[in-house]
């Protein structure tokens, strides 16, 4: 296999660090900016989700995109765009320049995770996607981790504006190293003929089509005849729902239902996201580690979403948690199975795409579904503390029963993890045995 594969999945797991300091530098600062701007707990909850407005919506056109361009082009121009998103975002006076802001930042960020899957389906053979999958998605993790510590010292040293134009920068000095390394295994000049060959054959797919001629035979609208798409959009939507919690809320929940101080939020606040990093990685080295061993690659997959959610929805026994170290453990056990789940999710567009020229495509379907929770989740979590006089207990009962319908979804909707039927003319119907 050629070894630079490692490098171009190390180069998506930093774009997506960069994604998402630049998606929680607003969670981190919220409660700086609601104090000087004046914004309400709805307020906030209204910008926090105007990002995912945009953002769910754009992973539509993104994957397509991706699919067509390759995802050199597709993550340059999506990470140059949210960079400036994010850089524009200090000068935000009030809650309609902040939320148009926001919506403009998700249109930039939605080209992220299809690319990536593009990427890890291009350059990975099967046995090895689930773990690089879990690398790319682990700079969510990272970013998150590092987000907190790293925008509460820009506060506190600098003010709450110039952390946005300081996360803003990182993008940009990103591009650059992107456009200057990558390429497809086919064009790059490190891959001799005989590495492509065997990663080509590792990848148990036919001769892929081109890009035209595969939208002839499975045209995009088609993939929604799926069971199997509509299950892995469904079962996403539960995951993100919890997984949105910890970017957009998490730290205000600290500081109001735990009294953490902004120190404190540096600290002890980025423990779940530290843990979720190395979480990720044994979800995704455990679902390769099965298929390698002889189990279907259904059984592979599944065993670690399942179990993945259903370990999740610990979330909601801190709501019970004498004291603030216990919460904390049920809040990094939940991120981190949450993380430990992502990995085989993030590997399934590579499996059942019906063509490689479908990847990022299902991928951007998928995904589309999962931040449309992000929505729902901020503005949920934002609505129950105004009524509720700020107590996130509702809010933690509901992240529990969804991880749950999650588990339920994967083992009982989404159907055989195999490519999905090649049709040639009417699309294939929603029946179990056609759509698998």
């Amino acid at each position: 296999m050629p070894r630079l594969r490692w490098l171009m999945i190390g180069l998506c797991m930093a774009a997506n660090a960069i994604n998402y300091i630049d998606r929680a530098n607003l969670a981190v600062a919220a409660p700086a900016m609601s104090k000087e701007l004046g914004l309400s707990a709805t307020d906030m909850g209204l910008i926090l989700s105007g990002f995912f407005w945009t953002y769910a919506v754009m992973q539509l056109p993104f994957g397509y995109v991706a699919d067509r361009v390759g995802p050199r082009l597709s993550l340059v121009v999506a990470v140059t765009w949210w960079s400036l998103c994010t850089a524009l975002t200090a000068a935000g006076r009030g809650f309609l320049s902040l939320l148009g802001l926001r919506m403009l930042l998700g249109v930039g960020e939605a080209g992220a995770y299809p690319s990536f899957a593009k990427v890890a389906a291009s350059w990975f053979p099967r046995s090895e996607r689930s773990f690089a999958s879990s690398i790319f998605d682990s700079g969510s993790r990272v970013g998150s981790a590092l987000a907190i510590p790293m925008v509460a010292w820009i506060i506190a040293t600098l003010g709450w504006r110039e952390s946005f134009i300081v996360t803003g920068l990182l993008g940009f000095v990103w591009a650059i190293f992107w456009m200057w390394l990558y390429r497809e295994p086919e064009n790059h000049p490190g891959v001799s003929p005989e590495e492509l060959a065997r990663l080509r054959a590792a990848q148990e797919r036919p001769k892929a089509a081109g890009a035209a001629d595969a939208q002839q035979q499975v045209p995009w609208l088609s993939l929604f005849r799926y069971r199997t798409v509509w299950g892995m959009m469904a079962g996403f939507f539960c995951l993100n729902f919890v997984i949105y919690f910890f970017i957009t809320w998490f730290p205000t929940y600290l500081v109001k239902a735990r009294g953490f101080s902004l120190a404190e939020l540096g600290t002890l606040g980025s423990l779940p996201a530290l843990a979720s990093i190395p979480a990720g990685w044994l979800g995704g080295f455990a679902s390769d580690a099965l298929y390698r061993r002889g189990w279907s690659l259904t059984a592979a997959r599944k065993t670690c979403l399942v179990g993945g959610m259903l370990m999740s929805s610990v979330i909601t026994l801190s709501i019970i948690a004498p004291n603030v170290y216990v919460a904390l453990l049920c809040f990094a056990v939940a991120y981190g199975s949450l993380a430990f789940t992502a990995a085989s999710i993030w590997a399934l567009p590579g499996d059942v795409a019906p063509t490689p020229a479908h990847v990022a495509s299902i991928g951007g379907i998928q995904n589309f579904a999962s931040n449309v929770a992000g929505i729902v989740t901020t503005t949920f979590t934002g609505f129950m503390l105004t009524i509720t006089q700020g107590s996130f207990a509702i809010p933690l009962m509901v992240a529990g029963g969804f991880c749950l319908l999650g588990a339920f979804i994967y083992l009982f909707v989404v159907g055989e993890i195999a490519p999905l039927p090649v049709r040639d003319a009417p699309a294939p119907s929603l029946q179990p045995e056609a759509a698998r």
